[in-house]
C-alpha cells in the first residue's frame, strides 16, 4: 500500500480551492503542478481531487487503468440533460455499443475522401472575406466547421441562419459548465436564472437536431450512406438504439464535432500572427505544395510545416484543456492510497506546458514536432486509450485543410495583439472571440 495524505493546497469548507480555480483555472494548475509536482490532492469543492501531471499517472488513468477509472458523477446532471447517454457521457456496454456503430462514420477511407468537401467548404468562407476587413475569427472557424460537421455527419447542407442560432444557444450552454464556487454547493434542481436559460437553450438545440433530421429524411437515404445519421436510423430499424439514442448521439456530434476544430485554428491564426518568421514558413509551404490547387487528402500530409504548426498550436492552447475521471476502487497513484470515489483530474494545459517534458515550454516552437523527444502522455490534446476522441482523424485532416486554404490567400493580424484572455468551460475558448483583420496576400 502507498501513502495516505498527498499534498496539495488548502481551503475553506465546502468550497475548498474552487473559488481560486474558477478564478482562473489555467494558471490554477499551473501553479499547482509547479508547487506539487506529479500528483496533488484538493478539495474542488464538496469533491476530494487528486491531480496528476506526469506522463506515468495520465497513462495509468486514461489507458492502462482505463477499466478501473470512469466518467465523475460532479456535472452529471448538466451533462446528461445536454448529451444524454451519448459517446461523450456513456459507460460500460453501452458506450461499446455506440462506439461501434458510430465507427463506420469515421472510417480513415470516408474521412479522406471528405477532404473535397471541406475544401469547397473552407474557400466559401474565404470567398466571403475581402482585404482589409475585420473578422471575428472564432466565430468564421466556428461557421464553417459546423457547416462541415453536418454535412460529413447529418448529410445535410446546414442554413447560415441554423448555424448563427446555434452558436447563440451554445454560449450560455457554456457559461453553465464554467467553474463557479456557488453552483457547486447548490443543488443543480434549483430554478436560477442561469439554469433556466441553460435548459432553455438545450431545448433549443435540441430542436436543431430534430430539423436536420427532418432535412436528412426529406433528400432520401440510401442503403449505401455510411454518414452517422444514415447509419443511426439503420440501427434504430435494427431495435439496435431508439429514437432518443439517435438524439444524443446527434446533439454530442453537433456539439463536440466543430468546437475543438474551430478553436485549434482560431489559436493557430493568432500564433502566427505573433510569429511573422513561422507564418511565412507555412505560406512558402502552402504556395510550393499546392500550387495554387485546392489541398486534397494527400496534400493535408506532406504540409509538414503547417501539421506541425497545428499541433504545437494544440499544444500551447489544448481546446480541452482539463479532463476528470472518477476511480471506481480504491487505487495508488504515485506511491499515495486514493480512495474510491475519488476525482482524478488530468490537465492538458498544465501538463503540455510542463518544463520537465518541453524545452523553454512557453514557446511557439513547431520545430520541435521535427524530432519530438516528450514522452508519449506529455502531449494529450485528443485524450488517450479507449475514450480518445473519435473524431481525431477528422480533425487533422479538416484543420490543415482548412488553415491552408486561408493560407493560400490572407495573413490574418490579431487586431488586439495582447496576451489571450481565455475562459474555461468545456473548452477554453478566447474571452472576446479573437478579431483579426484581413490582409490578401
Amino acid at each position: 500500500m502507498g501513502n495516505y495524505v498527498v499534498p496539495g493546497p488548502d481551503g475553506p469548507p465546502m468550497v475548498g480551492v474552487l473559488p481560486r480555480y474558477a478564478r482562473d483555472p489555467f494558471a490554477f494548475v499551473r501553479e499547482v503542478r509547479e508547487a506539487y509536482g506529479e500528483i496533488a490532492a484538493f478539495d474542488l469543492g464538496p469533491n476530494r481531487t487528486y491531480f496528476v501531471t506526469t506522463p506515468a499517472l495520465i497513462e495509468q488513468v486514461l489507458v492502462s487503468d482505463a477499466a478501473h477509472f470512469s466518467k465523475p458523477d460532479f456535472q452529471a446532471d448538466a451533462l446528461g440533460q445536454l448529451l444524454g447517454e451519448g459517446l461523450l457521457t456513456s459507460e460500460g456496454d453501452h458506450w461499446r455499443d455506440r462506439r461501434e456503430l458510430a465507427t463506420p462514420a469515421f472510417a480513415p477511407g470516408r474521412i479522406a475522401s471528405m477532404a473535397p468537401m471541406m475544401a469547397q467548404r473552407a474557400q466559401a468562407m474565404v470567398d466571403r472575406w475581402s482585404d482589409g476587413a475585420t473578422r471575428n475569427i472564432e466565430w468564421e472557424m466556428t461557421r464553417t466547421t459546423l457547416e462541415i460537421i453536418v454535412e460529413a455527419m447529418f448529410g445535410v447542407d446546414l442554413p447560415v441562419a441554423t448555424a448563427k442560432k446555434t452558436a447563440h444557444l451554445l454560449e450560455p450552454v457554456g457559461r453553465r459548465f464554467e467553474p463557479d464556487p456557488v453552483r457547486a454547493v447548490m443543488p443543480e434542481w434549483v430554478p436560477t436564472p442561469e439554469n433556466r436559460t441553460f435548459e432553455r437553450s438545450v431545448e433549443k438545440l435540441e430542436g436543431v437536431v430534430d430539423d436536420l433530421v427532418e432535412m436528412r429524411k426529406r433528400t432520401g437515404i440510401d442503403d449505401e450512406d455510411d454518414d452517422l445519421l444514415a447509419l443511426l436510423l439503420e440501427a434504430k430499424a435494427e431495435a439496435k438504439i431508439d429514437q432518443q439514442g439517435i438524439r444524443d448521439e446527434l446533439m454530442t456530434m453537433l456539439l463536440a464535432g466543430h468546437d475543438t476544430t474551430a478553436l485549434v485554428l482560431t489559436y493557430t491564426f493568432a500564433l502566427l500572427s505573433a510569429h511573422r518568421a513561422i507564418e511565412q514558413r507555412v505560406h512558402e509551404e502552402v504556395d510550393t505544395v499546392l500550387e495554387g490547387a485546392p489541398p486534397t487528402a494527400a496534400d493535408a500530409r506532406r504540409l509538414t510545416t503547417l501539421r506541425n504548426v497545428l499541433q504545437e498550436s494544440m499544444r500551447l492552447y489544448p481546446p480541452v484543456y482539463v479532463m476528470f475521471r472518477q476511480a471506481d476502487r480504491d487505487v495508488t497513484m504515485g506511491g499515495y492510497d486514493v480512495p474510491a470515489d475519488s476525482l482524478i483530474m488530468c490537465s492538458q494545459w498544465a501538463t503540455h506546458r510542463d518544463p520537465r517534458y518541453f524545452e523553454n515550454p512557453d514557446t511557439f516552437d513547431p520545430d520541435r514536432w521535427l524530432e519530438p523527444t516528450h514522452p508519449t502522455y506529455a502531449y494529450f490534446p485528443f485524450g488517450a486509450g479507449p475514450r480518445s476522441c473519435i473524431g481525431k482523424g477528422f480533425t487533422m485532416l479538416e484543420a490543415p485543410i482548412i488553415a491552408a486554404t486561408v493560407a493560400q490567400q490572407y495573413r490574418l493580424r490579431r487586431v488586439d495583439d495582447g496576451p489571450i484572455d481565455l475562459r474555461g468551460s468545456l473548452t477554453a475558448h478566447p474571452e472576446d472571440g479573437m478579431e483579426m483583420r484581413l490582409e490578401r496576400r
